[in-house]
């Protein structure tokens, strides 16, 4: 009952709304979010972020634990040969707050290059490289050391266009031999995640990111929603 009303099927309510269930009524403030469940992926290079692949590639989607009434939902992507952090989730609204470009969540990497990187490369990389799709640029740049001939970075940058890192130092003339993503906004590589392997953030986690991109707040619950976190 919504209202005092009999629901029908797909109607859509809000948090002020009352609405009962066999007679009992349900408490709904927070409850279209409070299922929603993110794993951190760290991803072997050799793998596809997608569900299908005419070349019949392995997929990063082909490790995560089956879902029942739902889908994994990747938030971005890593090309073939990169490897590190992928951020999956239940929520297609909680995917689209933590790629859209007005919440600018940094994407921070480690790169492997042969040679060292000059001062003026390294400014040029932070003030801006023309690519064929626009102006790139990293946020911050800075080595991390390395042996022999080469040398590791440490790169930010708060968008997540194509192969960007790799075609930011192509254009400099400097091939990268190895790229891992180690963090994505709030989400970082842990050193006890392997290769291939995932965990699950906390719910109470979950939680607290999705008030603090205001999620929780939305009105317009789907009754249907309602009834099965009841």
């Amino acid at each position: 009952m919504v209202g005092g009303k009999r629901a029908v099927l797909g109607q859509r309510t809000g948090p002020s709304e009352r609405i009962a269930l066999d007679g009992r009524l349900l408490r709904l403030e927070g409850a279209r979010h409070s299922g929603e469940r993110i794993l951190l992926y760290y991803k072997p290079a050799g793998e596809i972020v997608s569900r299908s692949d005419p070349r019949k590639r392995p997929s990063a989607f082909d490790r995560l634990p089956p879902l029942r009434g739902a889908q994994w939902i990747a938030i971005g992507r890593l090309d073939f040969n990169t490897s590190g952090l992928l951020v999956f989730t239940t929520s297609g609204d909680l995917a689209n707050a933590l790629m859209h470009p007005r919440n600018a969540f940094e994407r921070e990497y480690a790169v492997r290059i042969l040679g060292e990187l000059k001062a003026q490369q390294i400014e040029r990389l932070r003030s801006g490289v023309a690519l064929r799709d626009g102006q790139a640029r990293f946020e911050r740049i800075e080595p991390l050391g390395g042996r022999g001939a080469n040398r590791w970075y440490r790169a930010v940058l708060k968008e997540g266009r194509n192969r960007e890192v790799r075609r930011m130092f192509e254009a400099l003339g400097i091939q990268v031999s190895r790229l891992i993503r180690v963090r994505f906004g709030p989400f970082s590589l842990s050193p006890r995640l392997r290769r291939g392997n995932w965990e699950e953030i906390p719910r109470a986690e979950v939680r607290r990111l999705i008030a603090g991109l205001g999620l929780g707040r939305q009105a317009g619950l789907g009754a249907k929603e309602d009834a099965a976190v009841a």
